[in-house]
């Protein structure tokens, strides 16, 4: 006569989940045929009906977690092992990896992992064969690293500095699963400033938090990548990201940075790559009108454009303007015909003579910090 073992023998007689004080627990039910008592197979039955129940111990990440790392793996604890007849538990939404069982646990390896803020169901299923009654628990992944996102867009090339990882620390750029779990957990490392640009660009830097050399560098990432320039660091912007740093798609452009001087004679100087490599005198905005203060990432460049509006005395313009790169609004660094430069003119524009203007436009890609004097 054939036989089974007394597991599954409890679990295919029928299982089913019961949950109390919060835990499930999976049951054998002592369902099936009867053995005469006295003979070989009764205590078999007996064993097979009074054996402890299978007990759902414990779900990691825990039910309610949040900022969990979507890389890592989920782990569902029973009392004992779980019978090969079980199902195993299942994830939504689902994503590629593997489960396996190991001890009295089951384990799921993602193959990259969850996205950030992705909220993860974990249901843990009974019954013989199928579910009477079923477990699920929940939990929240986090965010990205700032840290991370500053350690990319630095390998990447938009970024004024280099980073470099630790010994021992660096992430294999092929591996999905490796690039993901340090978006989660970046590696240690140093920055190094490339020399050259003024000291006032070192100041809008914070390692590990988001700060303005962040914005441009996210701006200048998006144009090149077909995205919407505003310099915020989506999900979009992540996944695109990951995929460059995969590749080694780095940044053709180099990177600049550009002052406007309000101060007499006004003027517009740009820094690329390190080196200074333009300076030339510019028109700011006149009182009424004036160029807004402060420091901006050019998002939008255009080599013509008709711009319009209105004049301070309420009279419509529309004027044919050349090599514009917009930086705050309306406000833009562009050629105008003008009868001089180096004194207030404009209507909020950094204004420039049409030689400089055509030789400044290449060196102001997208993501370039223009800042503006008082």
């Amino acid at each position: 006569m054939r036989t089974i073992s007394r597991k599954a023998a409890a679990w295919g007689s029928g299982a089913i989940i019961a949950v109390g004080a919060g835990v499930a627990g999976l049951f054998a039910a002592g369902q099936g045929h009867q053995a005469r008592a006295g003979s070989p197979g009764h205590a078999s039955a007996v064993r097979a009906v009074t054996r402890q129940p299978l007990r759902l111990l414990s779900v990691a990440p825990a039910n309610g977690s949040q900022g969990v790392d979507g890389a890592g793996t989920v782990t569902v604890t029973f009392n004992e092992p779980l019978p090969a007849a079980a199902p195993l538990p299942r994830l939504t939404p689902a994503i590629a990896g593997t489960w396996r069982r190991a001890g009295d646990s089951a384990v799921f390896t993602p193959r990259a992992g969850f996205p950030a803020g992705t909220r993860v169901t974990v249901t843990v299923p009974g019954g013989d064969s199928g579910v009477r009654s079923g477990y699920r628990s929940a939990f929240t992944t986090g965010s990205y690293s700032t840290l991370r996102l500053q350690e990319l867009l630095a390998q990447l090339g938009y970024l004024p500095m280099t980073w470099t990882p630790a010994p021992g620390a660096a992430v294999p750029a092929a591996s999905a699963a490796a690039q993901l779990a340090a978006a989660y957990q970046p590696p240690p490392g140093t920055f190094t400033w490339q020399q050259g640009y003024p000291s006032g660009l070192h100041a809008f830097w914070k390692e590990g938090s988001p700060n303005l050399l962040d914005k441009g560098a996210i701006t200048g990432f998006e144009a090149d990548h077909g995205m919407t320039t505003d310099g915020v660091a989506s999900p979009g912007v992540w996944a695109a990201l990951l995929k460059a740093a995969a590749a080694g798609e780095r940044n053709t452009h180099g990177y600049s940075y550009a002052i406007a001087s309000q101060s007499s004679p006004e003027t517009l100087t740009i820094w690329h790559n390190g080196r200074q490599v333009f300076r030339s005198l510019a028109n700011t905005g006149i009182s009424i009108d004036p160029t807004p203060v402060g420091t901006f990432p050019v998002y939008e460049k255009l080599p013509f454009q008709v711009m319009q509006g209105t004049n301070p005395d309420g009279s419509h313009y529309a004027d044919p303007v050349q090599w514009v790169s917009y930086f705050s609004g309306g406000s833009a660094v562009h050629y105008i015909a003008r009868g001089a430069y180096g004194y207030p003119q404009s209507l909020g524009c950094v204004e420039l003579p049409y030689t400089a203007a055509k030789e400044a436009y290449p060196y102001m890609p997208y993501g370039t910090l223009v800042t503006v004097t008082p």
